[in-house]
């Protein structure tokens, strides 16, 4: 049996890629176990081949092939070995850009946390914006991508980020900017830029991009945690436009009829210009952009911007439906790039640079290109094979044999082939038939996908899943789509002409069906009606389509009604706004398409449409790239549930099933299991509850003033270093051959350091990194000191090694790590003043910014009389709702609150690296002084030197400098050790601060 049909998730979504299927030159699944490694980027389609032989005159997809990469791979490969690199400090970025990957990489989300497909596009613009243009062997690259936009976008610069549908664009285009905006905010730099003009091929997607919109309540920053709190207010002072691109359309000024433009114009040889020019065009798409000298673009379905290719004609000779749709690509797609260029005319520097995504980046059919062929300038490719190897989307299922033996094709793959010639092709065609009219083939397609939809259909009742598993037919015209719709949904003729069968038919799918038995509208529809390119252009909907779905429109808007009130809810433009808002709440519980189970789309369904619950797909149309089979089934890989399975680390299987469009990964007849999604809390900062705001700075360092030049060191338990083989390696290593005797290997040369060699390298050490003066000279004059000092570490016994040599202190991490440690003891004895360095843009942080979503279990707060500004503590373990227990009950505590996004974190050194230490609870305390008591609040079972170096840094250092600062009131820090004694020990550690001060 082939790996790939038993286990085709191989990866975490959260790291690279560790092991990948085989596949043939083809693309498709070979048998055999997974390889270990990362796939290269290929343009894979990866189609599992028909178990019926082709025959000699069948036609091939243009695309099954399988072709390299070299620059995506190249640049993946430097971006790899970059991202490897330890020390933050040898990144080469800016330090908002370090303090960003940092985050994205390592954070705690509450919330959704980033895919590594995500991070991974990121930091490759990050790599090619920061670090490659200052490397001489990465600078080429730069040029490669330069030329091939000279060549096809000769005034713009462009960068492509090829991602998987359902791989999550709309995060990543909220972290480019905040990586933009923030380091624009704080640093002028041609690198860099807060403001933003982004893209979208239609007004559904443009809705669902709000979000990216700082000012918005449910914008990505704050409910997912997209960047560090402190940077919040950065994000809200970017400029960002959120489009379609028919806003580039220009406009007539002032409307004429042929009559009145001709008395104008007179004797003029040139015609009146009643059309906007491009500054008054710029003005009412860009608004306050206009005002900044350079911004950044950043295009969704990217797809549909570029410029025609000079002198190409590669397609050949097109004709019928695919002439037309070649000329609406056309159409679109040089409307779209003549506005960016426009802007970036406009601008005093122009636009900074293009960000393209799209999961088909692509040249379309009336491109001048070859259809499908890669933009040039794509730099990152996380593909559809990947994200289903790592779970991010559903993985789609096709026929792959069929019990008709007469033909050498599966029939249901391909459907179009064997149905095209007997469908209409125009709405007067249509007319002249009946939904009874259809080919048997596709009505026994239809009834076969519905079939299995109604196995998936009790499943996901059984499971008490609120919503329907949705069945989407997408067709060629709206001639096709009506009839369709019609004999799926049901239809009625108040005016039947004799010629027709019947005057009423309840439809032939009973879970779709928008007709009871007896003639009767169902007051909730069940089927939808949809031209999406009619409703995301803005335009009203056409006569004939109108038509078509009338009845539908009637019951939406009575049911809206009902939900809302009587209100806007007439005229043509309102049911465009209408049948969009149904078409974008699919499968969402307590909105308008809530109860959908079947979508009837004439065309494609609008990219972006992000349903998660699609589970069927049947394609009525032709498909021949693909190109156009990955954009429709794009439609239905949004994966219902991101839990991970607790037992593999993994995300479950999810199927969506396909027929109609020949695209396909697994045929195998696996049943997943439908999954509950988890319930999601907003956790949020009560306004009635702001007397109990917790303020607390954000510190970025700390600096100490030696008063005298005498240095004194009092060590403590928390002094001791311990050193095993976890953490430099094995000491020793057994070798043998097949015959002969066996040799024991150990590092001897460490084990021949005397005390006063191990003394002399760590005092060096510490005196360069903890002992410079104001100008970063070293105290040279100081090291006789630090030496004793160092010594006398090593004497009292504070290095302990376990089954290495003591040599090993002067590894690079471990030296590092007991510098600290003897800093730490320096300034405990020393009398200089330690004082904390703010953070310079943002020095204070609140509990008043909570703003997020989680998936996480939450036990809301509610003491009576409240003593949390938060409504919720996320418990991230059993534990943390025990001591939020203790804290509210506690009559010493004034206030509390758990520290989840709240952008608090304690700066420490481990091994050399900076590193940020985020406690579990800040805590008010009434200790009887004349002010409150803020502690600092961690729990914490076994501990390794990190966590010594964390709790360390806390008290030694950041307690007493932020002290020092003042301002900030007065400050603590308590660690508790044992989980189940928290209430006593916590009852205990009030007493003793209750005796410090008798």
């Amino acid at each position: 049996m082939n790996s790939f049909y038993e286990r085709p998730i191989l990866n975490s979504p959260y790291r690279a890629p560790e092991l990948h299927h085989p596949l043939d030159k083809n693309g498709q699944p070979l048998e055999g176990e997974p390889l270990r490694g990362r796939r290269p980027s290929r343009f894979i389609v990866p189609v599992p081949a028909s178990r019926k032989k082709p025959s000699a005159g069948q036609a091939s997809l243009d695309l099954e092939t399988y072709t390299e990469n070299a620059l995506i791979n190249e640049i993946r490969g430097h971006v790899e070995r970059w991202r490897s690199l330890r020390n933050p400090a040898d990144w080469g970025v800016t330090g908002v850009t370090q303090r960003l990957l940092e985050h994205w990489r390592h954070h705690d989300f509450v919330g959704p946390r980033p895919f590594f497909c995500q991070v991974e596009a990121v930091e490759t613009i990050i790599w090619l914006t920061e670090v490659a243009p200052r490397r001489a062997v990465t600078k080429g690259l730069l040029d490669q991508i330069a030329k091939a936009n000279e060549e096809a976008n000769p005034e713009l610069f462009r960068l492509a980020m090829k991602m998987a549908t359902g791989s999550g664009k709309t995060t990543v285009m909220a972290m480019l900017i905040a990586w933009q905006a923030v380091n624009a905010a704080r640093k002028d730099s041609k690198d860099f830029s807060r403001a933003f003009l982004i893209v979208a091929p239609g007004i559904t997607i443009k809705d669902r991009l709000r979000v990216l919109q700082p000012s918005e309540p449910d914008n990505y920053y704050e409910t997912r945690e997209i960047v560090p709190p402190e940077m919040l207010p950065e994000i809200r002072r970017a400029e960002i436009v959120i489009t379609n691109y028919h806003a580039f359309q220009h406009r007539e000024t002032l409307a004429l009829p042929k009559v009145a433009r001709s008395f104008l114009q007179g004797n003029d040889p040139e015609p009146p210009k009643t059309i906007e020019t491009d500054a008054a065009m710029l003005k009412r798409a860009c608004g306050k952009l206009l005002n900044y000298d350079r911004v950044n673009v950043i295009n969704d379905e990217a797809h549909h911007c570029y410029r025609h290719k000079v002198g190409g004609d590669a397609e050949g000779a097109l004709t019928g439906d695919e002439k037309k749709e070649a000329a609406e690509n056309e159409e679109a797609a040089r409307l779209w790039i003549n506005g960016i260029e426009a802007l970036d005319r406009k601008l005093s520097k122009g636009v900074r640079a293009v960000y393209d995504l799209s999961a088909t980046p692509f040249f379309l059919r009336g491109s001048g290109y070859e259809e499908g062929t890669l933009f040039p300038w794509v730099v990152s490719d996380f593909s559809l094979m990947d994200a289903i190897e790592s779970g991010i989307v559903k993985l789609p299922r096709v026929p792959v044999t069929d019990n008709l033996v007469q033909t050498d094709t599966v029939v249901y793959r391909d459907l179009w082939k064997h149905i095209g010639k007997a469908l209409p092709k125009t709405a007067a065609g249509a007319g002249k038939l009946s939904p009874f009219d259809l080919p048997n083939t596709l009505i026994t397609a239809l009834n076969a996908l519905y079939s299995h939809y109604e196995g998936e259909f009790e499943r996901w009742r059984k499971a008490g899943i609120g919503v329907p598993p949705v069945f989407i037919v997408v067709c060629q015209n709206t001639a096709i789509s009506k009839l369709v719709f019609e004999w799926i949904a049901g239809f009625e003729r108040g005016d039947a002409e004799e010629s027709e069968r019947v005057a009423f038919h309840a439809g032939h799918l009973e879970l779709f069906r928008n007709y009871d038995d007896q003639g009767g509208r169902l007051p909730r529809p069940r089927t939808l009606l949809i031209d999406s390119r009619q409703i995301e252009s803005g335009d009203a909907l056409d006569k004939s389509f109108r038509e078509a779905a009338a009845p539908e429109i009637e019951e939406f808007k009575r049911e809206r009604n009902a939900r809302v009130g009587a209100g806007a809810a007439n005229g043509e433009a309102s049911e465009s706004d209408l049948l969009r808002e149904v078409m974008n709440t699919v499968g969402r519980p307590g909105r308008l398409g809530e109860q959908i189970r079947c979508v009837v789309s004439v065309s494609m369904l609008t990219e972006g449409w992000d349903t998660n619950t699609v589970t069927h797909i049947l394609g009525v149309r032709a498909f021949g790239t693909q190109l156009l089979c990955e954009q429709v089934v794009g439609r239905g890989l949004r994966r219902q549930s991101y839990d991970l399975n607790p037992e593999t680390g993994l995300f479950d299987v999810e199927y969506a099933d396909i027929m109609g469009i020949p695209f396909d990964f697994a045929a195998s007849p696996q049943v997943a299991k439908p999954t509950k999604p988890k319930p999601v809390t907003r956790v949020h900062a009560i306004k009635e509850r702001a007397a109990l705001e917790i303020v607390f700075p954000r510190v970025s360092g700390y600096r100490r003033d030696l008063p005298s030049e005498k240095l004194e060191a009092v060590f403590t338990e928390d002094s001791r270093l311990e050193i095993t083989p976890v953490d430099i390696g094995p000491t020793s290593v057994v070798m043998e051959g097949i015959v002969g005797a066996g040799v024991t290997i150990t590092p001897k040369v460490l084990e021949r350091l005397r005390p006063s060699e191990i003394s002399f390298n760590l005092a060096k050490h510490l005196l360069y990194t903890s002992f410079r003066d104001e100008d970063s000279f070293p105290k040279q004059h100081l090291f006789p000191q630090i030496q004793r000092i160092a010594r006398r570490w090593l004497d009292e016994g504070y290095l302990v090694t376990k089954g290495v040599p003591v040599g090993a202190i002067l590894y690079q991490d471990q030296l590092a790590r007991a510098a600290d440690k003897i800093d730490i003891a320096c300034a405990r004895a020393g009398d200089g003043r330690l004082v904390a360095v703010l953070d310079p843009y943002n020095p204070k942080g609140s509990t008043r910014h909570v703003n997020f979503i989680t998936s996480k279990s939450c036990w809301a707060t509610g003491a009576r009389p409240p003593k949390c500004h938060i409504s919720h503590v996320v418990l991230d373990s059993s534990w943390e709702e025990a001591l939020a227990s203790t804290l509210e009950n506690h009559p010493r505590v004034l206030a509390y609150a758990k520290n989840q996004a709240l952008g608090f974190d304690i700066p420490y050194s481990d091994g050399g690296v900076t590193r940020r230490y985020v406690p579990d609870f800040l805590v008010r305390l009434d200790d009887g002084g004349a002010e409150p008591l803020n502690l600092v609040l961690e729990v914490k079972g076994l501990r390794d030197e990190s966590d010594k170096a964390k709790a360390q840094t806390a008290r030694e250092l950041w307690v007493p400098s932020v002290n020092a600062l003042g301002g900030f009131g007065r400050w603590a820090f308590a660690e508790f050790r044992d989980w189940a004694t928290m209430e006593e020990d916590f009852a205990a550690m009030v007493e003793t601060v209750l005796g410090g001060r008798a």
